[in-house]
């Protein structure tokens, strides 16, 4: 009787079992947490962009209102300008008096406190009256404008917008052209004070430190809260924001992030002034603008190591809760092995690992009990060992009498031979034994196979072949045989195509074939196939005395 008990440390592989106690604690815990901690800050890092983006947008929309309200006010302040202009050149000059033009010169200047000189050129471009707030009245100078722009542009166009300029290095000032109805009404000329357009810049706030500036078609700033860069004739066209919105390359909708004049990042928008297209910029720090958004990173990150603290704690707990009853199945388990059968292992979990733990629990009680009839399972393995060897020996035999039959062919083609036999007979005599040993090549093949030795059975090889094949096989083997007994062998051959294993089939036939012929001793035998529904009949018949007639000329179907 074998022992079943096992020296110590054979179960682990001879190491100490309790040196690796610990790492499926710390893999279970390292493996909750990565996992908690990558969705924590797959979550947190998705919510941040998004919330980065969704603030930015929103500052930017705030400045663009800004930019687009102002540009609106500055807007509305020319269009005002300029429907004055326009109720000062009602008729032509040879239908008013010069005082009648000089009064409604005079009324304008009350009515628009930003026009500081008006004047008013006939329809040959010759100035006939200036009236200005700070200087004496000028008549009939006939200064020649035909060639100014102030000229050109509103009797082509209606209307012209000069370029702004400085007087004496103060404030900025601009020409404003309004052609009258026809051509001999003429064009009147006011210098308006855009002061007003400093007014409406320096109100606007965006945050503590953010500011608004507007510059001309070229650039150029022409209103900011700081006098002194207007002033110094500051050129704005080098910065990327100006540079893109003057080649109308920015986007409106995007934000667009830029930098200031000292080159600090700034959060910037922009609108256009119609119809001067003007540029009007609302602009404020990035890190200004987006305090409110860091300040919500902020918290945002305190929660999540708040939330990674947690689930670090939840991890070790839930790792404990696994390793434990584990760490107690592998004691078990070891106890077990040692030959310890009447160790059991008790978990309470009332999950799959109390399960397992019954399951080892059943497997001890089983071993427990096998070990107890052991001597009974040796007898009965004994039995069944012989039986084996006796179903082998059966084979054996049964191989034996398969591998006789072309052995015998093979001993009456040679003795066919050694007689005088002519040409054409001894080539199909070579032919019979050629064919002889292919099939006892064919025979070994299969009986030699060491698994069906041990089995004891042939497995079937089904294949699909021709029955002409079988029965030329068949009157090779045996005419030989029939000839010497004075029998006659008559195989009737079918194109038929049959679907079974050859080897297995042809020793079927064979032995139907093999005991005709040896228990008739008189007549002859007939070997044929005929078709019955989908299956084919392989039939043999002799003139025999016919007592075993029933057990050797059974009929065998194959498919």
């Amino acid at each position: 009787m074998k022992s079943f008990t096992e020296e110590p440390g054979a179960a682990t592989g001879g190491g100490p079992t309790h040196a690796r106690s610990g790492r499926l604690f710390r893999k279970y815990a390292t493996i909750f947490v990565a996992a908690v901690c990558l969705a924590l800050v797959t979550n947190g890092a998705f919510d941040m962009w998004f919330s980065y983006q969704e603030q930015k947008a929103l500052l930017v929309e705030i400045q663009r209102g800004q930019a687009e309200s102002a540009a609106s006010k500055i807007s509305h302040f020319v269009e005002e300008i300029e429907a004055q202009m326009s109720w000062v050149t009602p008729l032509p000059w040879n239908a008013v008096t010069l005082e009648e033009w000089r009064f409604d010169a005079v009324r304008l200047l009350r009515q628009v406190p930003a026009v500081t000189e008006v004047a008013q050129l006939d329809s040959a471009g010759h100035e006939k009256l200036r009236v200005s707030r700070h200087a004496m009245d000028v008549t009939e100078s006939h200064v020649d404008y035909s060639r100014d722009p102030m000229f050109v542009h509103p009797m082509a166009n209606k209307t012209y917008y000069g370029p702004v300029y400085f007087v004496d290095g103060s404030e900025p000032y601009m020409a404003i052209a309004v052609a009258g109805a026809g051509r001999e009404h003429g064009v009147i000329v006011c210098q308006v004070n855009l002061k007003f357009i400093w007014e409406v810049v320096s109100q606007i706030k965006s945050g503590t430190r953010g500011y608004a500036y507007v510059v001309d078609s070229s650039g150029r700033l022409i209103a900011d809260p700081d006098i002194s860069l207007v002033l110094r004739n500051t050129d704005m066209s080098g910065l990327p924001q100006v540079r893109a919105a003057r080649l109308a390359q920015a986007d409106a909708d995007e934000p667009f992030t830029a930098v200031d004049r000292q080159g600090k990042p700034v959060l910037s928008a922009h609108a256009t002034v119609s119809p001067m297209k003007w540029l009007i910029f609302v602009e404020s720090p990035i890190n200004e603008a987006y305090a409110p958004l860091y300040n919500s990173i902020m918290r945002s990150a305190v929660l999540l190591l708040v939330a990674l603290a947690l689930a670090l704690f939840a991890g070790l707990l839930f790792a404990r809760r696994m390793v434990v009853p584990i760490r107690a199945l592998q004691e078990g388990a070891m106890r077990i092995g040692r030959g310890d059968l009447t160790q059991r292992i008790a978990i309470k979990t009332n999950d799959e690992l109390e399960g397992l733990g019954d399951e080892f629990n059943n497997m001890a009680a089983r071993l427990q009990e096998s070990y107890a009839t052991l001597e009974h399972k040796v007898d009965e393995r004994t039995r069944q060992l012989e039986l084996a060897n006796l179903a082998k020996s059966r084979f054996l035999a049964a191989a034996s009498h398969d591998l006789r039959q072309p052995l015998h062919a093979l001993g009456l083609f040679v003795a066919q031979l050694h007689g005088r036999v002519r040409a054409n007979e001894r080539r199909r005599i070579v032919a019979r034994i050629d064919a002889a040993l292919s099939a006892m090549n064919e025979l070994f093949n299969a009986l030699l196979d060491i698994s069906k030795l041990d089995a004891g059975v042939l497995t079937p090889s089904i294949t699909e072949f021709p029955v002409a094949k079988l029965l030329e096989r068949v009157d090779t083997t045996f005419t030989g045989a029939a000839r010497e007994k004075g029998l006659s062998l008559r195989v009737v051959s079918n194109s038929a195509w049959v679907c079974s294993d050859f080897i297995l089939l042809e020793r079927v036939v064979f032995n139907l074939v093999s005991n005709a012929v040896r228990y008739t001793s008189s007549g002859g035998v007939l070997v044929g196939c005929h078709k019955r529904g989908a299956k084919l009949q392989i039939e043999v018949w002799d003139t025999g005395p016919g007592e075993h007639l029933r057990r050797i000329l059974s009929p065998r179907r194959t498919r």
